[in-house]
């Protein structure tokens, strides 16, 4: 027998052959835990290894099956690392990427022990199969359970020779009986071996947790639970470096008598521990025994009650039948003296039936019990599953804990917000009077009011800002959105039309706290009557133990064992059958928690809405006491757009100069060309600086118009000599400063059929300047159709693709009556000259097409009509973007409508009723019209057919071939009436389709 007090208990890492393993004590839990949490947090951000490592210190490295940190030594470096992890007693290959330094507080030593069975050996030959399967049935027996050991000495190299058990199982004589092993330490004290439980079967390679068993469960019997590690790759011996086999030996006896001592203590304490989990141990056996009998039970009680009755009966029926027959015996004796024997035959045959009969009325009687403990047993089963599935209301503790939430943490609105909105519309209305104002005689009244109303609204947004800042605003709008995303997650979308009542959160309050109650009170009447059932098993079992002494009595047993399983049969048939078991819920409920999820939601709603509104007005306020501070201790001025403009008049004085002064040189007797050109080199210069200056000039007009239609409205109106009004009133398109004189420009005679164009730069970009000839009437309407076209552009500069072509400038020549407009130029850039020098392929035309639709839409959304849509008005940006270009802005839209280069190729893109009516005003429909008609044209350049046919196009007339989907986009363009608007365009099939 074992002796239990020198066990150790020890958890198997890693198995090396079949009588050498690895194993920690079960001790060294906690420290093992407090180690893989110490790796995990700091080798992420540890050093790497430079150089080359030493041998004798202990690193972090990364396993390559779990992609875990654990502790190791570095055996040998090749072009990867070989290390052991110190705590598991496996090796691996590992990169220099996958090492890393640790702190001192982790150099401790290593938690594993390399075990050996005693007296015992192995083959030396590695590779052969015996020694192999060796090894596999070592590993599944013990790897990743607990065993005990018991120590008999330690070797050199510190291994421990120890004999080891598994319960009552020698491990050791269960490998030597494979034949896995041989014997070769005669006279040694083993012991014989013990009964021989079933071995846990592990179901992953490494377990989950190491040595986490709570102790011996009965007399020498230690399951094989699971412990955890990490899912090291197992070790075969070729890969043991050799450098792991030699230990001096001096270290190994040093070392083995300072573990002595450890374990001497270690096990007294354990052996205690043993000792007193050994009787839990037997009853757990005891009862896992007595459940797995039931089980076997189950298949003999499908039919027990009509059995139990029909053999009952017939019991009856057989023992009427004896008495009849002893009657008839008794008779028969008296009429048959003779025929004793054979009476006497005939008795025992029928006594025989008999008692054959009453043994099966037996059986019967007894698999009734099975059969109740079976269907029991069932239902108990099914209550569990039910019960794991549904632990509690989870809908309805989620929609509660949401309530607390949105209740209880509300957010209100600040106390100066309404002080703070009555402030802003004084102050607004002041500044509405300064802009209306038209006389500087009261204008210094409106400024005092107003800077009066605005220190009001100063202090007042000062106190705004100070309450908005200690309110947790940000996090409230974020956990009021987890908590509506969950809610609606769980419920679905929230209606937020109707009022479902004030009484709504305590409605669900009292059918949360009815429903808990009535669920509860099921719940307890199942687990009482089920205890005492247990009580009553255990009862059994400590009447039927032979081996000790009980005060259990039969009547203890056999007393009141009907009525306790009638009320645990009855408890479990209730609570799976009641509908708050399986979370059903009548209309009435349905409407309570219904109604609780639609309130909660609207407050969420309502809060987001006042949070949405406190973090706007925030904002607003701190960028408007930016302003305030700015100009805190002096008024805005045009001090700068004043120096700007002596100095561009200075430079334009000069330019004028230096152009006589070369007009002379040219003009001279005695030409020097060498002069001439430096004359050019000092015009050049002077030009851009002057174009450098009107630049900064406009960046000053667009400083004070911001100042002028924020905080100082009345700016224009006291310094009328700046003429902010202008720059404010064409969106910063009109240039009062340039002339057409400044430039250096050649003239565009291929392009100036219609009006004069020139091509020159400006401020480091070629541009076109297109001459307008106009007079005061004419000079309104060109600076109206030029602002409204070019705000229609820098409203939407933030998007990447505008599709409309930029307005750079408008100015007026001082000596002539002409405006100019000046636009990029782009060279060969037209979608004429495009098709004409390479035409664009399918993919380029769809990329190009949708860039001019996103300017219709601009355009028809600003409420302007272009009416001259042509391939001489559309540019082509780098065969992939599209533009739009400026029309005509002398011609009126009914002008530029029909006018003659209104055609692509032989089609017109003029609309049919534009045609059809003269004078008719184009609309955006016409633009769409012509927008078909180019796409057409583009993918059909030689086409001569007739495109107004009716109602839709008839283009298989014309046995033009076209891809599906722009068949189908053009029968929607090219239509009379219906035609698609550019937004419904873009969100066609053809353009989609591309994407």
């Amino acid at each position: 027998m074992m002796d239990g007090e020198n066990m150790e208990l020890v958890g198997v890492t890693h198995v090396l052959d079949a009588i050498t393993f690895w194993a920690q004590n079960v001790k060294d839990d906690q420290a093992i835990d407090n180690i893989r949490k110490a790796l995990a947090d700091k080798c992420p951000t540890a050093p790497r290894v430079l150089g080359s490592p030493n041998p004798q210190k202990i690193y972090g490295a990364v396993f390559s099956e779990d992609s875990c940190w654990y502790r190791c030594k570095v055996l040998q470096q090749t072009d990867n690392f070989h290390v052991s992890y110190i705590d598991y007693g496996n090796t691996e290959f590992v990169s220099r990427s996958a090492l890393v330094e640790l702190p001192g507080d982790l150099q401790a030593p290593c938690l594993v022990k390399k075990y050996k069975f005693q007296g015992f050996s192995v083959s030396t030959d590695q590779d052969s199969a015996h020694f192999l399967q060796g090894k596999a049935f070592l590993q599944n027996l013990i790897y990743g359970k607990k065993v005990r050991i018991q120590k008999k000495s330690v070797c050199l190299d510190g291994t421990v020779l120890v004999q080891a058990f598994q319960g009552n199982l020698d491990i050791g004589e269960e490998v030597l009986k494979m034949k896995f092993a041989k014997f070769t330490l005669p006279g040694s004290n083993r012991e014989g071996p013990m009964s021989v439980r079933a071995l846990q079967e592990s179901h992953c390679p490494w377990p989950q947790r190491v040595l986490d068993w709570p102790g011996p469960q009965g007399d020498g019997d230690i399951p094989g639970s699971t412990v955890c590690m990490p899912k090291l790759r197992p070790v075969f011996p070729d890969q043991s470096p050799l450098s792991m086999k030699e230990k001096s030996k001096a270290t190994a006896q040093h070392a083995a008598n300072l573990m002595k001592k450890k374990m001497d203590q270690e096990l007294v304490e354990e052996n205690q521990r043993l000792k007193a989990e050994r009787e839990t141990q037997r009853r757990e056996d005891q009862l896992r025994d007595s459940l797995s009998e039931l089980q076997k039970l189950k298949e003999e009680i499908a039919n027990y009650a009509k059995e139990a009755e029909r053999w009952k009966v017939e019991r009856n029926t057989l023992q009427n039948q004896s008495e009849q027959l002893e009657k008839h015996l008794q008779v028969a004796k008296q009429e048959v003296q003779g025929r004793k024997c054979g009476r006497d035959m005939v008795v025992q045959a029928v006594r025989g039936q008999l008692k054959k009969k009453e043994k099966q009325v037996d059986k019967l009687l007894d698999s009734a019990v099975a059969e109740r403990f079976c269907r029991l047993a069932e239902g108990v089963d099914s209550l569990r599953g039910l019960r794991e599935r549904n632990p509690g209301n989870t809908d309805s503790d989620s929609l509660t804990e949401s309530i607390n939430i949105v209740i209880n943490n509300s957010i209100s609105a600040p106390v100066a917000m309404e002080k703070l909105e009555s402030a802003w519309r004084d102050y607004s209305l002041a500044q509405e009077k300064l802009e209306a104002c038209q006389t500087k005689e009261q204008l210094w009244d409106l400024i005092d009011n107003r800077n009066k109303v605005r220190g009001v609204l100063t202090a007042t947004v000062e106190s705004f800002l100070q309450e908005v800042e200690c309110l947790p605003v940000r996090q409230r709008m974020d956990k009021l959105e987890e908590v509506s995303s969950s809610l609606t997650a769980v419920f679905g979308p929230a209606s937020m039309e109707g009022d479902v009542g004030q009484q709504a959160f305590e409605q669900f309050s009292q059918w949360r706290t009815q429903r808990s109650q009535l669920t509860s009170s099921v719940r307890d009447g199942t687990d009482k009557a089920l205890q005492a059932l247990c009580t009553w098993s255990e009862n059994v079992g400590k009447f039927f133990c032979l081996s000790a002494n009980t005060v259990v009595g039969v009547n203890d047993i056999v007393d009141g064992v009907n009525e306790l399983l009638k009320q645990a049969e009855n408890n479990v048939a209730k609570e799976l059958d009641s509908p708050l078991s399986v979370g059903e819920q009548n209309n009435h409920e349905t409407k309570a928690v219904s109604n609780a999820f639609h309130k909660v939601m609207q407050h969420i709603q309502s809060e987001q809405s006042l949070l949405s509104d406190i973090m706007e007005k925030y904002l607003l306020n701190t960028k408007f006491k930016g302003e305030m501070l700015q100009w805190q201790n002096a008024s805005p001025t045009p001090d700068s757009l004043f120096s700007v403009k002596k100095r561009i008049r200075s430079l334009r004085a000069q330019l004028r100069w230096r152009q006589v002064e070369e007009a002379s040189l040219e003009e001279a007797e005695d030409f020097d060309l060498t002069e001439i050109l430096k004359k050019k080199e000092e015009i050049a210069e002077t030009r851009n600086t002057l174009f450098h200056e009107i630049g900064q000039e406009r960046k000053e007009y667009m400083k004070l118009s911001a100042v002028a239609e924020g905080c100082c409205p009345e700016l224009p109106l006291l310094y009328p000599e700046a003429d902010i009004h202008s720059h404010m009133s064409s969106g910063g398109l009109v240039v009062k400063s340039l002339d057409r004189d400044m430039f250096d420009a050649e003239p565009m005679k291929e392009l100036s059929g219609r009006r004069p164009l020139v091509c020159t730069e400006f401020q480091g970009q070629r541009v076109i300047l297109k001459g307008y000839t106009v007079n005061e009437e004419a000079e309104a309407r060109v600076l109206e159709r030029t602002t409204q076209f070019h705000r229609t552009r820098t409203q939407r500069e933030s998007q990447t693709d505008t599709g409309i072509l930029p307005l750079l400038a408008l100015f007026f020549s001082k000596s002539d009556p002409l405006a100019y407009v000046m636009v990029p130029y782009f060279p060969n850039g037209s979608l004429w000259n495009v098709q004409a020098a390479k035409p664009l392929t399918a993919s380029e035309t769809v990329k190009v097409m949708r860039g001019v639709a996103r300017g219709l839409q601009a355009l028809h959304a600003a409420g302007v009509t272009h009416a001259s849509l042509n391939p001489n008005n559309v540019f082509v940006l780098h065969r992939h973007q599209g533009m739009v270009g400026d029309y005509d802005f002398i011609k009126t839209p009914v002008q530029r409508a029909v006018d003659s280069g209104m055609v692509a190729g032989s089609i017109s893109l003029v609309a049919p009723e534009l045609r059809q009516t003269q004078g008719t005003p184009p609309t955006p429909a016409c633009d769409m019209y012509s927008y078909g008609c180019l796409l057409f044209w583009l993918h059909a350049p030689g086409f001569n057919g007739d495109l107004d046919s009716g109602s839709r196009l008839a283009l298989d007339i014309s046995g033009v071939k076209l891809e599906d989907n722009l068949q189908a986009l053009l029968s929607k363009l090219l239509v009379c009436v219906g035609r698609l608007t550019a937004a419904e365009t873009l969100a066609d099939d053809y353009f989609l389709s591309d994407q």
